[in-house]
């Protein structure tokens, strides 16, 4: 890591989502200077595909930069560094000649490889053992297969070294640098399902599993370093790229989030829980996942994710579907106005049902209605089934781990719906911390570059500037926690027959 500066300037964090590409100028503080996004389109071409426009990934991106980078010039700040975070797992094949790329880019929500998947389930002990991931679509290695065999000459091209394969961290930093470097981080190349996190390297075995020619694989680096300068012709400056983090991991960081037995998670339209294991790897004994947590000066830190499909995606639903109400916002009124869910569960399974129980197949259900039940009961439940979902992690978690979580910090959208957060702290039984730097994600891709560039010393220093915003203390009787969450086991397992 470099000194640190006397007068550090702004750093830049790039965050291509899902569903936006967003660039956002943050002071050393943590408060946001300028904010730039752009909605990005996803393509559904067969049922179970999810596709984006690798150059609409790109152009977004280069747009929102450059605005917030004007916006920069107008405040007469100077950029010390850019970080970058993305989506992970969502896959791009582009031709080195000419930077474009052979295929949309298939998104990490694409189901296509699914019968693969299913056929080789044999080899899902392998492959864990070296990756900590199960054997699912949802990673970067059968896409990758799936692009080579199904695009005309798209093999016989890789194998002659002329195809490039990169996560969207490595398609913008291609980009950014003008096609001079094809890298990536040891968190994103951690999510494709051929890199060995035991070893740290790309896997020959997997490689040969998976009939994927090295020659297009990029290089791995630490999640701090210097990955190349943006081209001037392009950007309009050069800035030298010094961080680079998958979404969740840099969710970790931006959480600060340093010592084993810390725990994030992100209340998106799904949700990311992390839990920080340190430096020796771990497979879980629970169905989730063990992924590379950041890799600093060589020293690597593992953490274990349990993922949930449907947080935020529920109350979108009985706004968008059930019309139950207009803004998200009013959800947390509604599910006040009754005194408790009257018995109804709702189990959000409408893209089946995530870690720990990984059942692809079952369907979302609301069960325990009865003539006293009304549209009240059905938005607490929605509300309500976050914390649920978020102790079968916890719970876990902390079996795989070993540790005892002292205290949840989480973030995302839904956070903002006080009802939530305290739900999650009486059924988790353990506070629950808002942060004060809404924009996690980003904010932990600008401390990563921050590092390279010496605007921060350390993970302590970044440590010392987290603050909480609010805290939610647990206050439910432990028998009437016990008797809801038995309600929840039992809805579920209706699902699991």
């Amino acid at each position: 890591m470099a000194v640190m500066q006397k007068n550090p300037g702004a750093l830049l964090a790039v965050d291509q989502g899902t569903t936006s590409s967003r660039s956002i100028l943050f002071s050393p503080e943590g408060d946001v200077l300028a904010l730039k996004q752009k909605e990005l389109q996803l393509h559904y071409p067969h049922k179970g595909w999810v596709e984006q426009n690798p150059d609409d990934i790109w152009n977004d991106t280069l747009w929102t930069c450059r605005d917030v980078l004007q916006e920069a010039k107008k405040q007469g700040l100077k950029i010390a560094a850019i970080g970058i975070t993305n989506q992970r797992e969502t896959t791009i094949v582009w031709d080195r000649k000419t930077g474009k790329a052979i295929y949309n880019a298939i998104v990490w929500q694409d189901r296509r490889t699914a019968d693969f998947c299913a056929a080789n389930k044999k080899h899902e002990a392998k492959i864990s053992k070296k990756t900590g991931l199960l054997l699912d679509p949802y990673f970067s290695a059968t896409k990758i297969a799936w692009i080579l065999d199904n695009v005309d000459g798209a093999r016989a091209r890789a194998e002659k070294g002329e195809l490039a394969f990169g996560t969207v961290d490595s398609w913008l930093l291609w980009n950014l640098t003008g096609g001079k470097v094809h890298a990536t981080d040891v968190t994103n190349a951690s999510r494709t399902m051929l890199f060995n996190i035991v070893t740290q390297e790309w896997d020959r075995d997997l490689l040969k599993l998976f009939n994927i020619p090295a020659s297009m694989l990029p290089a791995v680096y630490d999640n701090v370093h210097a990955f190349g300068f943006t081209d001037e012709k392009i950007v309009g400056e050069a800035i030298t790229i010094g961080g680079m983090a998958g979404d969740q991991q840099a969710a970790l960081i931006g959480q600060a989030c340093f010592q084993p037995g810390m725990v994030k998670s992100t209340y998106g339209t799904g949700c990311f829980a992390l839990i920080n294991i340190g430096g020796r790897f771990r497979q879980s004994k629970n169905r989730l996942l063990t992924t590379v947590a950041y890799r600093v000066n060589g020293k690597i830190s593992y953490a274990i994710e349990g993922s949930i499909f449907v947080a935020g995606a529920a109350v979108q639903w009985l706004r968008d579907g059930l019309k139950v109400f207009k803004n998200a916002a009013e959800s947390e009124a509604i599910a006040r106005s009754v005194a408790d869910n009257g018995g109804v569960y709702f189990v959000p399974a409408f893209t089946g049902l995530g870690a720990p129980h990984w059942d692809p197949n079952a369907r979302a259900a609301i069960s325990g209605l009865t003539r006293d039940s009304n549209i009240s009961h059905i938005v607490r439940a929605a509300l309500e089934a976050q914390g649920y979902q978020t102790l079968d992690l916890m719970s876990a978690m902390e079996r795989d781990s070993g540790a005892h979580v002292e205290v949840l910090r989480a973030d995302g959208g839904l956070v903002a719906n006080g009802f939530v957060c305290q739900f999650l702290a009486d059924m988790l039984a353990r506070p629950v911390e808002i942060p004060k730097v809404v924009e996690t994600t980003a904010w932990g891709a600008a401390c990563l570059a921050g590092l390279q560039a010496g605007v921060f010393r350390s993970f302590d220093d970044i440590s010392a500037r987290w603050q909480a915003h609010r805290r939610y203390e647990p206050y439910m009787k432990p028998e009437t926690r016990s008797a809801l969450y038995d309600g929840w086991k039992k809805s579920v397992g209706m699902l699991l027959q």
